[in-house]
C-alpha cells in the first residue's frame, strides 16, 4: 500500500475533525414531532432499551458506523470507540479495509476495534468499486476474518468518488456482486451508503435480490463531498473545489431516505445514520421506521477532544436522551416506540413523502412489520 494511501486516510480524519463538511441542507427530522405525553403511567428506571443486533444483544439501539482505519493514528480511534461501545453495550463499524486487505501490516489499524471490544457488534467494510475491480467473496472474508466481524458492509459512495481525485468510478455491475455476497459469505452483508441517502429504488430492488439490511446515511450530517473539496483544494484544482460547493447539498434527506427505504422493505433491518446528532434525533428515527440509529462524526470529534472519555461522555449522553424521549412519550420498550401513534409528520418531509406516492396512513402501518435484525 503505498504512502498516497495512508495520507489520504489521515487527510480524511484531519479534515473532518477540523473542517466545516457537513451538508448545507438538513435532515428534515425538524419535520419530525413526537408529542409530549403529560401522563407517560411508566417508571423512567424500567426503560429497556435492549435490542438484537447481528445475533447479539445491544443495551441500546445505537452504534458509531464506519470512519476510519488505514493510519497508525486510527489505531487508537478505533480502541478507543471500541472501548466505549464495549462498557455502554453499543456496536460498531470500522472504515473501509481496501487499505489492510491490499497491505496486511495495516490490519491491526482495523483489529484495534475487535481487541477492545472484544463483545461488541463489528461491522466490517469494503467499498462497491473495489467489487467492480475485482474484489468477491475472498477478499470479503479477509475484511471478516481481520476483525471477527459479525457483518459486511458494502459502502456505496458515488458521490465521494467522482470528487476525490483517486476516485473510482465505475459503478457498472455492482448489483450482480453485492449478490453475490450475500448468496456465499460467512456473515450478513450490510449495503450503506455514506451520507448521500438510500432511496426506494435502491433498496427495493436490492431487497428483492435478497439483501436485508441496509445502513441509509441520508445527507444532512456529514459530505464527503466537501471533504474532497479541502483536499482538491490542497492540490489547486479550484475547478473540483468550487463544484464540490455546488454539490454541498446533494443527497436523499435522512428522514426521507427513512420512510423511502421501510416503504421498499418493510421486513429489512434499517440502520438510520446521516446527521444523527443527539438521542433525540435516534427516537425520531427509530419511530419513524428505523431498528438502529448510526452516528460518526460527533464521535470523531468527541474523540479529538477527550480521547476515549470523550467518546464515552458523548454517547451516554445520546443513550440518555434517547431514553427521555422515550419516557415523555409513555414508551417503556422499543417496540412502543418504533409503532407509537404519537408521531407527527409535516413540512417538507411530507410534501416529499406525498409526492414520492406513499401514503402516510398505510406508513404508518407498514412501519409495523416483523423484521429480521
Amino acid at each position: 500500500m503505498s504512502d498516497k494511501t495512508r495520507l489520504r486516510k489521515l487527510d480524511h480524519i484531519r479534515i473532518t475533525v477540523d473542517s466545516p463538511i457537513e451538508h448545507t441542507g438538513t435532515t428534515l427530522f425538524e419535520n419530525v414531532y413526537l408529542e409530549h405525553n403529560a401522563l407517560p403511567e411508566i417508571n423512567f428506571s424500567e426503560i429497556d432499551l435492549s435490542t438484537p443486533f447481528l445475533g447479539k444483544k445491544m443495551k441500546a439501539p445505537l452504534i458509531v458506523t464506519g470512519m476510519t482505519g488505514g493510519h497508525p493514528v486510527a489505531s487508537e480511534i478505533n480502541c478507543a470507540i471500541a472501548e466505549a461501545a464495549e462498557e455502554l453495550g453499543l456496536g460498531m463499524g470500522v472504515g473501509s479495509q481496501r487499505a489492510a486487505i491490499e497491505d496486511p501490516s495495516l490490519a491491526p489499524t482495523f483489529r484495534a476495534a475487535r481487541d477492545c471490544g472484544p463483545s461488541i457488534p463489528l461491522i466490517a467494510n469494503i467499498g462497491a468499486p473495489q467489487l467492480v475491480k475485482g474484489y468477491g467473496v475472498r477478499e470479503a472474508e479477509k475484511a471478516v476474518e481481520m476483525i471477527e466481524a459479525d457483518a459486511l458492509a458494502v459502502h456505496l459512495n458515488a458521490a465521494q468518488e467522482v470528487f476525490q481525485p483517486e476516485g473510482d468510478t465505475d459503478y457498472q455491475g455492482v448489483v450482480d456482486k453485492i449478490v453475490e455476497l450475500v448468496d456465499r459469505l460467512s456473515v450478513p452483508v450490510i449495503v450503506k451508503e455514506t451520507g448521500h441517502g438510500l432511496g426506494y429504488e435502491a433498496v427495493y430492488r436490492l431487497h428483492s435480490l435478497g439483501v436485508d439490511y441496509f445502513d441509509i446515511s441520508g445527507s444532512g450530517g456529514t459530505s464527503w463531498i466537501l471533504v474532497e473539496k479541502y483536499r482538491r483544494r490542497a492540490r489547486g484544482d479550484e475547478l473540483y473545489a468550487d463544484a464540490a460547493d455546488t454539490y454541498s447539498y446533494w443527497g436523499i434527506p435522512t428522514a426521507l431516505a427513512l420512510v423511502e427505504s421501510r416503504w421498499a422493505a418493510p421486513s429489512a433491518c434499517i440502520i438510520a445514520s446521516g446527521g444523527i446528532r443527539t438521542g433525540l434525533d435516534a427516537a425520531k428515527a427509530l419511530a419513524l421506521g428505523a431498528d438502529i440509529a448510526g452516528t460518526a462524526l460527533p464521535v470523531i470529534r468527541a474523540y479529538a477532544a477527550g480521547r476515549r472519555e470523550g467518546v464515552k461522555r458523548l454517547l451516554e449522553k445520546m443513550v440518555f436522551e434517547l431514553r427521555v424521549a422515550m419516557f415523555l412519550t409513555g414508551c417503556r420498550t422499543l417496540e412502543c416506540l418504533k409503532t407509537t401513534k404519537r408521531i407527527l409528520v409535516t413540512g417538507l418531509l411530507k410534501e416529499l413523502v406525498e409526492a414520492k406516492r406513499i401514503r402516510l396512513d398505510y406508513y404508518m402501518e407498514a412501519r409495523k412489520a416483523p423484521r429480521v435484525c
